[in-house]
């Protein structure tokens, strides 16, 4: 449970405080003079502190000072009753998280308090590869043994150690943010604050604010100076997750910033310097960004000095059995019971998915089964309808003639059908008309196969793990029609024969 440390000489003060932050998710403690608050960071080790600037034995500063060479990581926020603010942002340029004027806006402290917690536990919290030595409860895993993750793993291990920039590509729930605080915990800059900011999911007009800070005045609504991420995370790292979505303006700035590590608060032309190591993720094609005029080029090229594709599952589903089992140990005690495993159909079912939601996609299918779950197995009936349809999918595929295939038809069958993912659907019956075709032009081989769709190999080998196309055999494509065989879902007649 997350502890939060309310270090303040008024009683009724660190009483209220105590009450409005103390629950079942979160542990309050307290703390009336500096010194007792240093000695609470020293033999209790909270996750985050709100420190007065005013005690009796120190001044808020020096007890910042004091706990800051305990814990660069800690996230102290600095709390002042006084007109002058002066000491409060000498404390955030020393690196302090944020500070707060008395009395308090209590919706803006809940969410000034929440961000520090949530920073506190991504700098903690170690991503791990699975195997190390850690337990799930205390740390997050990148679990996976396909050729494909050991790639990621390589790549990690070559680039965690310099100070360079990352650029971390893939899909929507492949895992950008583990690969960054796995880059982070491994690197030199691991003992000091990792910061992570969501650049699609902060308002475009807010978003240059929350990164640089601002001044006050600076624009409507702004009637205090704020510290920016990147004052904030100095000689840490930040986390640039969605950039694609950052606007022409930001992009100027962040550019800026990665040539020379300085900026301007908005409203303000006092340069400001920092040592801010970045790793950015993004979902988007950069380079067309850049070429449709939508992504500036050059920080396109800052930002890939260094770049790690992260696979998307179904380019990797002999993962999925780890993955599986390692969500079943990690929601045990949330849905309150103890499952073992699950049965071997289901795996397979889960196997046979196309997970377009990729990990986090799994993650939520795993935990509903476990709800639904009336044993200690995992049993078919508890998955979700979407990806035991995909399995049923897989078998009308397989009795489906490519001869006989038509696109129109299957549209309309899943529009009388009721069905809510027609594209997904087509895909995957268009796919496995396609790879049949070429690799049987190509008698079997998968580099050439690989070579002709324009797609790589590992695509290949997950695709045709999907379909559940046997790589092994060759099988006619055009022959004709067995007349005597029963129609498929599809209407489209053909033979229960194997397929490559």
């Amino acid at each position: 449970m997350p502890k939060l440390l309310i270090v303040d000489d008024e009683p009724n003060v660190r009483y209220s405080l105590a009450q409005i932050f103390q629950s079942e998710d979160l542990q309050t403690l307290t703390a009336e003079t500096a010194r007792q608050g240093i000695e609470a960071v020293r033999h209790q080790a909270p996750d985050a502190v709100l420190l007065d600037v005013r005690l009796p034995d120190l001044s808020g500063l020096d007890a910042f000072n004091e706990i800051h060479g305990l814990d660069p990581r800690l996230p102290v926020i600095i709390m002042t009753a006084h007109g002058t603010t002066d000491t409060a942002i000498e404390a955030m340029k020393r690196g302090a998280f944020d500070y707060l004027l008395k009395p308090f806006d209590l919706r803006h402290l809940r969410g000034v308090v929440a961000r520090a917690l949530e920073a506190s536990r991504l700098a903690r919290v170690p991503a791990v590869i699975e195997g190390q030595q850690a337990s799930d409860v205390q740390a997050d895993l990148l679990v996976g043994r396909s050729p494909a993750m050991q790639e990621v793993y390589k790549a990690i291990g070559r680039v965690a150690g310099s100070d360079v920039n990352v650029l971390l590509l893939g899909e929507s729930g492949a895992g950008k943010e583990l690969v960054a605080r796995a880059i982070y915990h491994h690197s030199r800059r691991s003992q000091k604050p990792f910061l992570a900011i969501n650049c699609a999911a902060i308002p475009e007009t807010l978003l240059e604010s929350e990164l640089f800070g601002h001044e006050r005045g600076a624009f409507t609504g702004a009637d205090r100076r704020r510290i920016g991420k990147f004052e904030q995370a100095s000689g840490g790292t930040i986390f640039l997750d969605e950039i694609g979505d950052m606007s022409g303006a930001t992009q100027a700035k962040v550019l800026r910033l990665l040539q020379d590590q300085r900026f301007e608060r908005v409203g303000s032309n006092e340069v400001i310097q920092t040592d801010t190591r970045v790793i950015a993720a993004t979902n988007q094609d950069l380079e067309e960004l850049a070429a449709a005029g939508r992504f500036r080029r050059d920080l396109y090229y800052r930002l890939k000095v260094y770049t790690i594709p992260i696979p998307p599952l179904r380019e990797r589903l002999d993962d999925v059995p780890l993955l599986a089992n390692h969500f079943i140990r990690l929601f045990n005690r949330e849905v309150g019971k103890q499952l073992a495993r699950m049965a071997p159909e289901t795996v397979d079912l889960l196997r046979r998915h196309l997970w377009p939601g990729n990990v986090r996609e799994l993650q939520a299918a795993v935990k509903s089964a476990m709800v639904h779950a009336t044993s200690d197995v995992i049993t078919p009936d508890c998955l979700p309808a979407s990806v035991r349809q995909d399995a049923d999918l897989v078998q009308q595929l397989r009795t489906t003639d490519p001869q006989e295939f038509k696109v129109a038809q299957l549209v309309r069958h899943l529009m009388l059908s009721g069905e809510l993912d027609i594209y997904r659907t087509v895909l995957f019956a268009v796919d496995r008309i396609v790879l049949d075709a070429v690799l049987q032009s190509v008698d079997g081989n998968q580099v050439e196969a690989s070579r002709r769709l324009g797609i790589s190999r590992t695509t290949l080998r997950a695709k045709l793990q999907s379909l559940q196309i046997d790589r092994g055999t060759t099988t006619p494509l055009w022959d004709e029609p067995d007349a005597s065989a029963p129609r498929s879902a599809l209407e489209a007649p053909g033979e229960d024969r194997p397929a490559r």
